[in-house]
This record gives C-alpha cells, sequence and structure tokens, in this order.
C-alpha cells in the first residue's frame, strides 16, 4: 500500500475560498456583535470535519449515475431544523421514513436508491422580508435556529453567531445518531420491508397491496436462494442543505489531503437555493470553488440561456455529478414551463443530475390561516416531472421532499384525509409544511408505480 502524501493547497485557491466577501451575498443575517462573529467563525474553523472530502466523492459518482438512469435520488428531510427537534426519536423516525420510502423506490425502480437527508445542517432558511410585524410591532424575520430564535421578542431576534457554533454540535450529534442507525442493524432491508407491510395494513388505500406482495415475494426468493442479508443491514446514507450562511459554510470548507482541493465539509451536497442563485453573487462564487457536488434551485422564471452561465460557472469540466438541478414548478406549471430548460440543457451536452421538488411551489394559505400544501399537488407535479423527462428522452433522476417522520398534519389530502380543519391539530414546522410519514410513504408508492410505467 502507498503511504498518504499530504498536498498543500496552493495560494490562489485559497485567495480564491474568501473572493465571495466581495460580491453581494443576499439573505445574510446582520450580526450585530462582529466579535463575537469572528470568535465563532474561529472556533468552527478548528472543529473537526462533519464529513469528509472521501465520502463527498462517493456521493458524485452515485449522482453520475443518477444523471445516467442508473440510480434514483431519495433527498428529504425537514423544511428548517431546530435545536429542539434534534432528538434521538425525532432523527429516528426521518430515517426510518427516509429508508422505507427507499425500499419501495429500490423495488419500483429496479435500480439503486440514493438516500440523502435534509438533515445535520439545515438549520437556516431564507426569508421573502427581512422583518415581521404582528399587531404593529415589527421585529427582524426569523431566519432558522442557526440565526435567531422564533420567539417573537426582540431578544430573540437579534442574530446570534453563537447559534452557528450550537448548529455545528447539534449536526455533529446528528450525523452520529444517523451513522449509528444506517451501520448498526436499524437499516436492515429486513426490518424495513417489515415496517412497510405494516404501513399497507393500515392503509385506506388498497392500491399499494399489490405492490407490497411483488415485494414481499422477490423478498422471498432472495432467501430461498440464499441471499446474504447480512450484506443488506447496512445503508449509505448522505447529508444536505442549503449553503445559504456563508458565515457557517466557509470555516467549514477544508483542503483535501488527497489533492490539495477544497471541500465543504459541513455537508456531503450542499445547494444554492433561488434566492441566491444570482450568477455574480456570492454564494454561486463559493459553491463553485468547492469539490461537493453542489445543486441549484430552478423555478419556472429560470431563463434556459442563463442555466447555461451558471453550468460554464459551476461545472466547466462537465463533470457527471458534479452539478444537479432541483427543479420546483408547481403543478400546475411543470409541464409547459419545463421541457424548455430541459432541452436547453441538454441541447448544450451539459450532464447535470434533474431532481423534482414537488413542495415549494404548491404552497398556499388555507381558509384557517395556514401555510399548507396539497398531497394531489405534490404528487401531480411529480408526474408532470416524469412525463416532461420520458417525452423529451431524458433523465427524471430523483425527487427531493419535506417530510417527517411525525404524525403532524401540516399538508392536506392523502389517504388520511387532511382537510382544512384538522391542521391546528398538529401543525408543528417553523417554516413550511412537510409531508407526514403516512402521506411520505403513500408518495413513495406512488412514484414506484411512475418509475414501473
Amino acid at each position: 500500500m502507498s503511504t498518504p502524501v499530504n498536498i498543500e493547497a496552493s495560494p490562489d485557491v485559497l485567495a480564491g475560498l474568501d473572493a465571495w466577501r466581495e460580491l453581494p451575498a443576499a439573505q445574510q443575517p446582520t450580526w450585530p456583535d462582529a466579535a463575537a462573529l469572528a470568535a465563532a467563525v474561529s472556533t468552527l474553523a478548528n472543529y473537526p470535519p462533519l464529513v469528509f472530502a472521501g465520502e463527498c466523492d462517493v456521493l458524485k459518482s452515485r449522482l453520475a449515475d443518477a444523471a445516467l438512469g442508473k440510480a434514483f435520488v431519495l433527498q428529504g428531510g425537514d423544511c428548517a431544523e431546530t435545536f429542539a427537534s434534534a432528538t434521538a426519536d425525532n432523527i429516528r423516525d426521518r430515517i426510518k421514513t427516509i429508508l422505507q420510502m427507499a425500499a419501495v423506490l429500490t423495488y419500483g425502480a429496479s435500480m439503486p436508491v440514493i438516500k440523502v437527508g435534509r438533515i445535520a445542517g439545515q438549520y437556516a432558511k431564507p426569508r421573502s422580508s427581512n422583518d415581521e410585524t404582528r399587531d404593529g410591532v415589527t421585529l427582524p424575520a426569523y431566519r432558522g435556529d442557526m440565526v435567531n430564535d422564533f420567539a417573537f421578542t426582540p431578544e430573540s431576534r437579534i442574530p446570534d453567531p453563537n447559534r452557528l457554533v450550537r448548529a455545528y454540535n447539534a449536526s455533529a450529534a446528528t450525523l452520529n445518531l444517523v451513522r449509528a442507525f444506517t451501520t448498526g442493524g436499524f437499516a436492515d432491508l429486513r426490518h424495513v420491508h417489515d415496517w412497510n407491510r405494516g404501513f399497507v395494513a393500515n392503509s385506506a388505500n388498497v392500491r399499494y397491496e399489490r405492490l407490497a406482495m411483488d415485494i414481499d415475494k422477490a423478498m422471498k426468493f432472495m432467501a430461498a436462494c440464499g441471499a446474504d442479508f447480512d450484506a443488506l443491514r447496512s445503508v449509505e446514507f448522505f447529508a444536505s442543505h442549503e449553503a445559504l450562511v456563508l458565515d457557517y459554510e466557509r470555516p467549514l470548507t477544508r483542503i483535501d489531503s488527497r489533492t490539495g482541493l477544497p471541500y465543504d465539509v459541513a455537508g456531503h451536497f450542499v445547494w444554492v437555493g433561488e434566492r441566491t442563485r444570482d450568477l455574480d453573487g456570492a454564494h454561486i462564487d463559493f459553491v463553485s470553488r468547492i469539490r461537493n457536488p453542489i445543486g441549484v434551485k430552478v423555478s419556472p422564471s429560470a431563463d434556459p440561456d442563463y442555466l447555461l452561465r451558471l453550468i460554464d460557472k459551476l461545472d466547466p469540466a462537465r463533470e457527471p455529478g458534479r452539478l444537479t438541478f432541483i427543479t420546483r414548478m408547481g403543478a400546475g406549471t411543470v409541464r409547459e414551463a419545463l421541457p424548455s430548460i430541459v432541452e436547453k440543457v441538454s441541447a448544450s451536452g451539459a450532464v447535470v443530475t434533474w431532481i423534482c421538488d414537488p413542495m415549494h411551489g404548491n404552497g398556499f394559505e388555507s381558509p384557517s390561516g395556514y401555510k399548507t400544501r396539497r398531497f394531489d399537488d405534490v404528487v401531480d407535479e411529480v408526474r408532470g416531472f416524469f412525463e416532461v423527462h420520458r417525452a423529451l428522452g431524458t433523465v427524471p433522476g430523483g425527487i427531493h421532499i419535506e417530510l417527517t417522520g411525525n404524525d403532524v398534519t401540516e399538508c392536506l389530502g392523502g389517504s388520511g384525509e387532511i382537510v382544512d380543519a384538522d391542521l391546528e391539530k398538529r401543525y408543528e414546522t417553523l417554516c413550511d409544511p412537510r409531508l407526514n410519514h403516512q402521506q411520505s410513504l403513500e408518495l413513495a408508492f406512488l412514484v414506484a408505480e411512475m418509475l414501473q410505467a
């Protein structure tokens, strides 16, 4: 075995990592205490990595498979993680939900499913306004637990850089438990299948019974053939979040000793949102310089020519798995808006991974005043996503879902028939509404049918 060689980064690489500081940076907190911010950033810069460069490279190769139709991506988790929700039970239930969905999708797709959590870093959220007003009182908007507190008081809403360190610690604890769950037998395919059989038995919709029975037969066939189920006791699981607060992402960017290249070790996969994907802005410049696989959210208003310039900036080497476009169109828009975008990108020769986010384009305010989404709209956008790609001969590479493992009442519909009057019962999200455990599994069965079509 050869001896590893430590490679130092070139001065240009190191200098480039801070070039974003001279560019417009949208959606950043206004930290009131510069000394406290400097101390927090210094602390983060000296902490161990949350993930490793080699793991990021593995995910990049997996995403390359998804871009070529050899794998399918399931990316899911909370809209916005909170420190209070970083408990063993909540983390377990989210992982369990994703594992259950992945088992169904694997059978439906007849290919590997890449499991990526919106987890261990999704503590910040972009906001449509810098301020929030209630009963004539105006305070800074809540920007996620990484920045300030949800409580509507002047003290709670002051951005506190010490929360950057708390976010790191919560993420480290979360990843520690995720690794234990996904490698210690909790993810055993036999257990996951038993959980899904329980879901089907208790589901009001009998249409999932056939698929569950088919999976059951496949499991029995594998057992009869002497399949090594011990090899199925663990799974790969990757962490992702929006690279929003650059004062968190930059100190957690490290130089890989193997290659001398920079990786954001706050997560395996990071993405840039709709509000921060300015081609000449700080966020795009930052992610262009790290070697993680990266994503960009794409709405119906995206100009295809702009996306080509974005590809040139983010993936100049045209490396499969490097760049993912996460499309968020809306159920009523996806079939009209998506084709021209996909056609233009495909014609350029770029190989990107296409993932459907059917959540963010389908939000509305219910009559009772809750921000919500209809389950049927979520399903319809995914269906439209598949229809567009199949008509164009391109690859529908995965889905990106805001979900929880808990039985919340935040999205309308599903076989549980959640109606407007139910929303107040367990509406727990601090930002966007999530599919609950049952709705998430139901979506997985429906997408499995689409994959088999």
